[in-house]
């Protein structure tokens, strides 16, 4: 019997759903790393946090379930049967007794356009003297994928005898691939959805990012009388912050130190997850008695060394017109840690200190 072949067929391939999956993809990293970087830079723990969950559990989610579902309508579906000839194999590894062998095969199809595939499966040892070039046999693939195709290691009595006698014409041009090739839309499409993800989050935090004016940032739901020299301090639960007035600032001297102690004057000391110092504001995120988060106590910064820090940070990294510093204390890398960000027209510039106030970091502006 003598199979004669047409024209190679384009497998349709679902360049919709891979494209929307693409830039679904893209916009997840994208806004988990932005979520990352500035939950850290403005002291968010929530948004820290969900920046290293988001992508686990989307993983979880979309990207493992998809997989099971698709080879569930696999199952559904009855795989398609029709003879090969083999072009070309050649083994490409060696994995115990099975070999894993590329094979460029001329599918013919029984109702179909003949069509050129390449493939790769493992083949036994033993078996591996069966398949030899011009060699007829049996494959089978699902109807919608014709590209992903099998060889039968057993086919049925009746598809043996066809295989026997039969003979299949090559089909020129170069073999199409086994899987969907996605090709520069693709990628193009995920880092889209990054960009996309990542601008997201920066948009919604702008404020905290971008706008540090403490007045602006005022923790209290009700707007204070205060004079030059008086100060508003709220303590809840979970935080705590002091609010100076507008002649005073949080470099004068002692000022950090006392505002700090009047936040604990009269109360036990709790471990801190952040403090946050701005001009005229200090923010303090006290851990929950039952979190396992890395902590430290507010009381042992070295609050005499700040305004040197600040100062270094506002005349030594570039930033030759600053407008807001902000200082961030943490136990996030296992041992207290200080970093002292400006923010000028020139860009921003940072500066990283240990626990006793001694810089180990200078990152300046550009």
């Amino acid at each position: 019997m003598t199979i004669t072949t047409g024209a190679s067929p384009t497998p349709t391939h679902n360049t919709p759903v891979a494209l929307a999956r693409g830039f679904l993809t893209g916009g997840v990293l994208g806004g988990s790393l932005a979520a990352i970087v500035v939950g850290g830079v403005i002291e968010n723990v929530p948004l820290f946090v969900t920046g290293w969950v988001l992508p686990a559990v989307y993983g979880l989610l979309f990207l493992a379930g998809p997989p099971r579902r698709a080879r569930a309508r696999e199952a559904a579906v009855a795989p398609l049967t029709a003879l090969a000839m083999i072009e070309s194999l050649e083994a490409i590894g060696r994995e115990s007794s099975d070999v894993p062998v590329q094979f460029e095969l001329t599918v013919a199809p029984d109702d179909a356009p003949a069509y050129r595939v390449r493939i790769s499966q493992s083949i036994n040892l033993v078996d591996l003297s069966d398949y030899r070039p011009r060699g007829i046999v049996v494959v089978q693939y699902p109807p919608d994928r014709p590209w992903r195709v099998r060889i039968v290691k057993r086919p049925t009595p009746e598809w043996e005898d066809r295989a026997a006698g039969a003979h299949i014409d090559s089909v020129p041009g170069p073999p199409v691939p086994s899987e969907s090739p996605e090709g520069c839309a693709y990628g193009f499409i995920g880092l889209l959805g990054l960009l996309i993800g990542a601008a997201v989050v920066i948009l919604l935090f702008r404020a905290d990012l971008f706008d540090q004016d403490a007045g602006a940032r005022s923790p209290s739901s009700t707007t204070p009388s205060v004079s030059s020299t008086s100060s508003t301090t709220v303590v809840t639960s979970g935080s705590a912050t002091v609010a100076l007035g507008p002649d005073q600032s949080f470099l004068d001297k002692g000022e950090l130190h006392r505002a700090m102690d009047s936040l604990t004057k009269g109360k036990a000391k709790r471990p801190a997850l952040t403090v946050v110092v701005q001009e005229r504001l200090l923010s303090v995120v006290f851990a929950p008695s039952d979190t396992q988060a890395p902590q430290f106590d507010p009381g042992s910064l070295p609050f005499e060394r700040v305004p040197a820090l600040v100062k270094e940070a506002r005349t030594t990294l570039g930033v030759r017109s600053p407008q807001t510093w902000q200082l961030t204390a943490d136990n996030l890398t296992g041992s207290l840690t200080l970093r002292v960000g400006v923010t000028g027209t020139e860009g921003t510039a940072s500066l990283k200190a240990d626990g006793q106030g001694k810089v180990v970091r200078r990152t300046p502006a550009g």
